[in-house]
């Protein structure tokens, strides 16, 4: 890297000391101290493989504390259900934050469901040091444990099967959900499906089920998978959910590995904060911090609620837009308002699924044989193929695989997975049909392929298609969607694109060598954005420069968890760099820590809010 000798000789040179960013702890208590003690205790107690088989990974007090500071629960009374107890510690916190409030509720009643037996005595533990707490704080506490299954007893309690059982009031929930998938004929499904819900995850069947046992009004705070807020599979979900609830605020962490560092856990994970009313609120909160323990470090942005649930938006995707790079990325993908239907393509799964055609997948060549696209043959915007690896790459032409294949032509290829660790989400490359001689073509299930009414696309506008998709912008703005590392055919239709002609345009620009990923970018900027109004600055050089001054933090020796987007917009100040400088314009002014901690000079440009 050449900024990387330049940004170090800087740093040394102006006599810099790297910033160690120490992350602000909230005001502690006795319980939550203790509650956590008690988690990290039985999750080493927990069968590993049963954890990860029920989705089971208890609430770290941080995360727990930041969660309670979310509810008004500005009633005499508070009644809060825990469909997913644990050890206690999410209502704990909820507690211990009610009892330091100057304004308190009069009573406070707790159920927690829990079906773990290893767990039930810590959480018996917890709920009487919840009635102490209350005692010395002048509140009336009462508390139920329930070790019997949430799902099927919330639904029994909602079809009224419990012999007429009146349902329970409660004001307010706290859920940290297991997440696992459940399958179509599970029995959780159907008994979920007894009350109109159909989901694939448990996180959701919890989360719509304590939807229905709350009363008007009531809040909600759940830390979930952000898996949730876009894609077909939780379409039916998002649009229940935001039918009979109003967001009013999501967190996000600055790393997916934060919110549970213990139990290694990359999902992507969202704080929620609704209401249950229909009127919508004029605006959403947004917060991001680089940890739960680092709350009063947050990055808070107000944002038009439309602008996070589009009122047009027939998906009802969730779009968090934590900051001003972030709204820049959105601003500027507004320039393209063209639709797939509008191009006239389409973008379908590939139709090969290869370890159900075992006796139809071929090492070589036959008599009759197509060649078998996976995602390994994706490199550099081309399809090389054949590649050598593990993965058999020709599939026989005949009667069981005529409806897999498609005819030779010119296709765009996205990959529908990436790993958690790659840099990109959208990686794109063209399948050009001349170059083989065979009449037809297999696409393995991990990828996607644009096409044209299932036929070939015209090679310019592929190239220009696959050009667009490639480029940081795209990448940058997916990634505001989607919480997860798939791509998946619908997430591609939700976005917008550049005309045909533009990307004819674009595509007549790519010659025999695919461009690089700084050609790409620069390609875009010089088609798309010269012209622009560039005052509030380039949001994907901003993204660069953090990028970079992240690798120099990592090479300074900076701990892992300081590796984050604040450590970096530190520096950045400390250093005085503004986006569209180099490293070698280093400067060392004198700041104080508010600018600094707001990551200025990238302030002043507007490029974060």
């Amino acid at each position: 890297m050449t900024y990387m000798s330049t940004a170090i000789q800087s740093i040394h040179e102006l006599s810099i000391d790297v910033p160690v960013c120490e992350t602000a702890n909230r005001p502690g208590d006795a319980l939550g101290d203790r509650i956590d003690l008690v988690r990290l205790d039985v999750s080493r107690r927990l069968n590993q493989g049963q954890r990860s088989e029920f989705g089971q990974f208890l609430t770290p007090s941080p995360v727990a504390q930041l969660m309670a500071s979310m509810f008004e629960c500005s009633g005499s009374r508070v009644s809060i259900l825990d469909p997913g107890a644990g050890v206690g510690s999410l209502f704990a916190a909820v507690v211990a934050e009610l009892c330091r409030r100057p304004m308190r509720p009069h009573e406070i009643s707790i159920t927690a469901y829990e079906i773990e037996p290893l767990l039930l005595p810590y959480l018996h533990d917890t709920l009487e040091m919840c009635r102490v707490m209350c005692e010395g704080a002048g509140i009336a506490f009462s508390g139920a444990i329930r070790d019997t299954d949430f799902i099927g007893e919330a639904t029994s309690l909602l079809s009224g099967d419990l012999f007429t059982v009146p349902l329970p009031t409660f004001t307010a929930a706290v859920l940290n959900p297991p997440y696992r998938k459940i399958n179509s004929e599970s029995n959780t499904r159907q008994q979920l499906r007894t009350i109109g819900i159909e989901t694939s995850n448990l996180y959701t069947g919890f989360l719509a089920a304590t939807m229905k046992l709350l009363s008007p009004s009531a809040e909600l705070v759940a830390i979930t998978p952000r898996s949730f807020c876009n894609g077909t599979y939780f379409r039916a979900f998002r649009r229940a959910f935001l039918g009979s609830f109003a967001l009013r605020r999501i967190h996000l962490f600055d790393s997916r590995q934060d919110a549970f560092r213990d139990d290694s856990v990359l999902q992507e994970t969202v704080i929620v904060h609704a209401a249950k009313e229909r009127a919508r609120p004029v605006q959403v909160t947004t917060t991001s911090s680089a940890s739960a323990s680092a709350e009063n470090d947050c990055l808070v942005r107000y944002v038009p609620y439309a602008e996070v649930i589009h009122p047009d938006d027939p998906e009802q995707f969730i779009r968090v837009v934590p900051d001003g790079i972030s709204q820049q990325i959105v601003n500027r993908m507004a320039r393209f308002n063209t639709t797939l239907t509008d191009l006239g393509f389409n973008v379908s799964t590939g139709r090969v699924v290869d370890f159900r055609a075992t006796d139809c997948i071929m090492a070589d060549a036959g008599s009759e044989s197509a060649p078998l696209i996976y995602p390994m043959n994706i490199e550099k915007g081309r399809v090389v193929w054949p590649k050598r690896g593990k993965k058999m790459q020709y599939i026989c032409i005949c009667k069981e695989t005529e409806d897999q294949l498609v005819a030779n032509g010119n296709y765009v290829l996205v990959k529908r997975f990436s790993s958690k660790e790659q840099n990109r989400r959208v990686v794109s490359a063209v399948f050009e049909g001349n170059v083989l001689p065979e009449r037809c073509v297999g696409f393995e299930n991990h990828l996607n392929y644009f096409h044209q009414a299932g036929k070939s696309l015209d090679l310019d506008a592929a190239k220009g298609l696959s050009v667009y998709l490639n480029s940081t912008l795209v990448d940058a703005f997916f990634r505001q969607f989607n919480g997860h590392t798939q791509v998946n055919a619908g997430d591609l239709r939700s976005l917008n694109y550049p005309t045909l002609a533009e990307l004819v345009r674009l595509g007549d620009k790519v010659r025999d060598n695919y461009p690089t990923q700084a050609e790409i970018d620069d390609l875009i900027e010089a088609e798309f954005f010269n012209m622009a109004d560039t005052s509030a600055g380039d949001p994907i050089t901003a993204q660069q420069r953090i990028k970079e001054a992240l690798d120099v933090l990592s090479q300074l020796g900076l701990p892992g968890q300081q590796l984050n987007e604040r450590s970096a917009l530190a520096l950045l100040a400390l250093l005085d760099l503004a986006p569209e400088r180099t490293w070698a314009d280093a400067s060392q002014p004198l700041l104080g820590i508010t600018p600094i901690s707001a990551g200025r000079p990238f302030t002043s440009s507007s490029t974060l809010a």
